[in-house]
């Protein structure tokens, strides 16, 4: 068991944050052990057969006997929602011997496979060949495996966080904490973690608990050494829709369910906008858009986040369902 004791200002610095390394360094296990992960049976398909051989091998070595992974290769985000290039930068930072130390602490009963045998060499020399090795293995990976669908992959993300500052606004830590997992237990300020490889307990002491929602965490995740800052990755809601495959919509039927001006501002969602973008697109006033908006967001069509001063709406993967490429054509009425 892993617990984080978190006290009242532990509580209140609590925070989300969406890491796209960690999804990619994560999903190694669905490539490894695919019976476990039934639910991304249908992208392991999509993607085995373009990636690289060598890259696959050494990727997959990574993952320990006990599904554990090397911490450095997760690192803390630095901010909500790093870019993965700006996360692989850290990773190529890391000092060769934490590298052997992580390395090895995913294999705590040793043999260590062939292709990462030499880590256990007392010399940097092994240490530095693996990091950069892995680096570039990681950038080819995260392009061919994970960028094409990592925008569907973040709506599901954000739209677990929704739910999560929803219960926390409703119920305090008890509830956010509540449906989380089965592994995770929340009594008098302390968050146990259940069935973990490691034995500790890590005292946040001020250093918040920041919280990462996962497409392919199957448990609860904390880092495997209790030095790392407190991090909690955790299977995130409603991944079982995103590899179903996006029935076919009739055009026509969309209108008339939604009415054109929202059925063609569904379809302009395809990526983050605020609502004066919207309506200079539309060429209709922000109030007519932000009308539309509410009932598209109420109905779960759209989802909405803040950056900055905006407010960014985005299609949801319900809308997503919705709005195909037969469908189009019907965007070219006018919204009112």
């Amino acid at each position: 068991m892993i617990s984080f004791v978190l006290g009242v200002e532990d509580l209140a610095d609590t925070r989300f944050g969406i890491s796209p390394i960690h999804e990619t360094v994560l999903s190694f296990r669905v490539l490894r052990e695919p019976g476990l992960y039934a639910l991304h049976l249908p992208w392991r398909r999509s993607v085995l057969g373009r990636l690289d051989a060598l890259d696959t091998e050494l990727l997959t070595a990574l993952v320990g006997p006990d599904r554990a992974l090397p911490d450095f290769l997760t690192p803390r985000p630095t901010r909500f929602a790093a870019t993965f290039e700006e996360e692989l930068t850290t990773v190529r930072r890391t000092p060769p011997g934490i590298v052997r130390r992580d390395v090895l602490a995913a294999y705590p009963r040793g043999r260590l496979p062939d292709v990462l045998r030499e880590i256990a060499a007392d010399d940097d020399a092994p240490a530095l060949a693996l990091r950069d090795a892995v680096c570039a293995a990681l950038q080819r990976y995260w392009d061919v495996a994970i960028k094409p669908t990592w925008p569907q992959m973040r709506l599901v993300l954000e739209a677990d966080m929704t739910y999560r500052a929803r219960q926390l606004a409703l119920g305090g830590a008890r509830l956010l904490f509540a449906d989380m997992h089965p592994n995770l237990r929340w009594h008098d300020g302390v968050l146990h973690i259940d069935k973990m490889i490691g034995r500790h307990r890590v005292l946040v002491s001020g250093r918040g608990l920041l919280l990462l929602p996962s497409v392919f965490a199957h448990k609860p995740a904390p880092p495997v050494s209790p030095e790392q800052p407190p991090l909690l990755a955790y299977p995130c809601r409603g991944v079982a829709t995103l590899w179903a495959p996006t029935p076919t919509a009739d055009g026509a039927a969309l209108t008339s369910l939604l009415g054109a001006p929202r059925t063609r501002l569904l379809g302009l969602l395809d990526e983050p906008l605020p609502t004066v973008e919207i309506a200079r697109r539309l060429t209709v006033t922000p109030s007519a858009v932000s009308q539309h908006l509410r009932v598209l967001h109420a109905t779960g069509l759209v989802s909405r986040t803040r950056d900055g001063r905006h407010v960014l709406y985005r299609r949801s993967p319900l809308g997503d369902q919705l709005v195909a490429p037969a469908s189009q054509s019907v965007f070219a009425a006018e919204v009112g």
